[in-house]
């Protein structure tokens, strides 16, 4: 890759069989210089001015994260004095627009201020690709596609854009850049990962972090949060949740390695993983979170649960607490609200009865809300805890978009390009366009768009299908038909066959078998019959078993999930910009090897394949 992550120095741990072996430290000369520029010496002694002002009460309520459709009464941040609220996939307000957003945050922070100490709020959310959540924010490729532009200054980019609409919302946090390494394609989340390579997603998630906090964290930051530690992208058969087995060299080597080169680009909040790690949940492992993480890689930021997940840990809440503060978590996510199980308030009523018993000591809970305090003063919250409306107004912007369609055009792979059928000409008399995702923004977009698992048609407004592209680039004499079953292709030039997955987001997207879906396959093959000059262009997200779809198409473009600038595609296809992407993972050949680690033949393409107009490109 292009940047070297660091030289480094080995520690003693034990793998699988219990030998003690040597391993990566992953520690940073650079490391320590960027989490001292990040808590500077003015942020820790406010930090530590304010917490001995503070109550157990007051401690404890800044290491609860409550989703805004539990709290039925908002009243509750300042009656709990909560350090955080988040808006999970569909914890949307009434019209869900950016105006409202930036009023519905406000009027939770505005709670958080009237408590005594008037601790400001951080608001949380999901901005994996964009502004995911918010109706007219711009929506870019998912990791995978960004994986494939291999352009660490291009990711940078696209999350400070990412950063400025997040912020025009009201909102000062992003559960992002996720940073797993995704080894099995069976995985749900394949797609919020980069690659299969530790060193393009330590590369790239590095220029994320950058991206959304800027050199440093201050008042025009939006807090990173790199996740999931550790492990999500290697569980057994890709399962969501699972388990990730190896010993612990392979565990750093592989799945570690990338905080080490988000701490050292700054990032002040990490999320721990719902995984485990031969069998030990990863929200208890206090190995992982305190002694590897806060310890040899001197993480100084706080660490975040995810949704509900010290649930998981044992069937007792209040010994699921105990299990996880204890290991190392500095702020809970509740997704539950009054009449639910494992609330808030329980998790409240738990800790402070711990704290008496001697079970979580005084000192973990106070470097806990150190933490936490730390982050809130380094980006100004307390001076400034509301947003400049002006940010409000370019969400969406003409500026914004223009960004986003240049990642698409960097993301797409040519992976097949038969007598140079590509770039298309711009005035060829007629092109017959098939299949229902040319003129569908929600596969076009995929999961956590507006919804947590996305949704079919037109999901958001202000966004290009390619369908719309296409007849917006060609000349006034080409005509473009459109037909979702593909069977009007009379008389056409070339026929633009769009096919792929249907939306969707984490378990609901683990998958056994990869095969290109029977009704694609289908459609291809009637392009193919009609003996015009076929194009495919295939949105997933992940490498699909193509099986005779490739062998059928003239010209194959892997899109994977571009988002909403369709018109970044039609670039590509017309020649106005080459195909420069490269696979960041392996393409299959078949169902058994979608896991990097145990392929059993030669892959269809390796990582690094990726063709342009007039000659290959070489592979990294």
């Amino acid at each position: 890759m292009r940047t070297a992550l660091s030289a480094r120095r080995t520690v003693l741990v034990r793998n699988t069989r219990g030998q003690a072996v040597r391993a990566p430290i992953l520690l940073l000369s650079l490391c320590f210089a960027c989490t001292a520029k990040l808590f500077a010496a003015d942020s820790s002694s406010e930090a530590e001015t304010l917490l001995a002002k503070m109550t157990l009460d007051e401690k404890i309520g800044q290491m609860v994260q409550v989703d805004s459709n539990a709290l039925k009464d908002k009243a509750d941040v300042k009656k709990f004095f909560l350090g955080s609220v988040l808006s999970g996939g569909g914890s949307d307000p009434p019209d869900n627009y950016p105006a409202t957003w930036k009023k519905f945050a406000d009027e939770f922070q505005s709670q958080a201020l009237q408590t005594r100490l008037k601790i400001p709020l951080l608001y949380g959310i999901d901005a994996v690709h964009g502004h995911n959540n918010i109706l007219g924010a711009v929506i870019f490729p998912h990791h995978i596609g960004m994986g494939a532009t291999q352009d660490a200054a291009l990711v940078e980019r696209a999350e400070r854009v990412t950063a400025e609409e997040v912020m025009g919302t009201g909102i000062r946090w992003a559960f992002a850049p996720c940073i797993a390494v995704a080894r099995d394609a069976r995985w749900g989340r394949s797609y919020e990962s980069y690659g299969s390579s530790p060193d393009l997603v330590a590369e790239l998630g590095a220029a994320a972090v950058r991206g959304l906090q800027g050199e440093s964290l201050d008042k025009n930051s939006v807090l990173a949060c790199a996740k999931h530690f550790a492990g999500d992208g290697g569980t057994l058969h890709g399962k969501d949740q699972g388990d990730t087995v190896c010993d612990e060299p392979t565990l750093r080597k592989m799945f570690v390695a990338p905080y080490d080169a988000a701490i050292t680009a700054g990032v002040g909040s990490i999320m721990v993983s719902f995984n485990s790690w031969n069998g030990h949940k990863m929200h208890g492992n206090k190995h992982l979170l305190t002694e590897v993480l806060k310890g040899e890689l001197r993480f100084q930021g706080f660490l975040v649960s995810d949704w509900a997940a010290i649930d998981q840990l044992g069937p007792d809440y209040k010994s699921d607490v105990e299990q996880s503060i204890n290991a190392g978590l500095d702020m809970v996510m509740i997704p539950n609200g009054p009449g639910e199980k494992n609330n808030y308030a329980q998790f409240i009523a738990h800790l402070k009865v711990l704290v008496a018993e001697g079970k979580v000591s005084p000192a973990r809970v106070d470097d806990a809300v150190r933490r936490i305090l730390r982050v809130k003063f380094r980006m100004g919250l307390f001076q400034n805890p509301w947003t400049d409306a002006a940010l409000t107004a370019k969400i969406g912007s003409p500026e914004h978009r223009e960004v986003a369609r240049e990642c698409v055009r960097e993301s797409l792979v040519l992976l097949k390009n038969s007598g140079r059928l590509l770039p298309l000409k711009k005035d060829v008399k007629r092109i017959a366009v098939v299949g229902r995702a040319a003129d569908d923004l929600g596969m076009q977009c995929g999961g956590w768009t507006i919804d947590w698992q996305g949704k079919l048609g037109n999901v958001t407004p202000g966004g290009t299908t390619l369908l719309a592209a296409l007849k917006k680039s060609v000349s006034p004499e080409t005509e473009v038909t459109y037909s979702a079953d593909g069977k009007d292709l009379k008389s056409a030039e070339v026929v633009i066959v769009v096919v792929g997955e249907k939306p969707y987001a984490e378990t609901q997207g683990d998958r056994s078998n990869l095969d290109l879906s029977t009704d694609d396959a289908r459609l291809i093959a009637r392009a193919r019959a009609s003996a015009k000059r076929v194009v495919t262009v295939l949105y997933s997200g992940r490498p699909l078993v193509l099986g005779t779809a490739l062998e059928q198409s003239d010209a194959f473009i892997a899109a994977w999930l571009p988002g909403t600038e369709g018109l970044g595609v039609a670039d590509v296809l017309f020649g106005d910009c080459a195909p420069r992407g490269k696979l960041p993972r392996p393409w299959p050949a078949s169902n058994g090897d979608l896991c990097v680690d145990h392929s059993s033949s030669k892959p269809q393409f390796a990582a690094g394949f990726g063709l342009t107009y007039g000659y290959r490109v070489s592979q990294k």
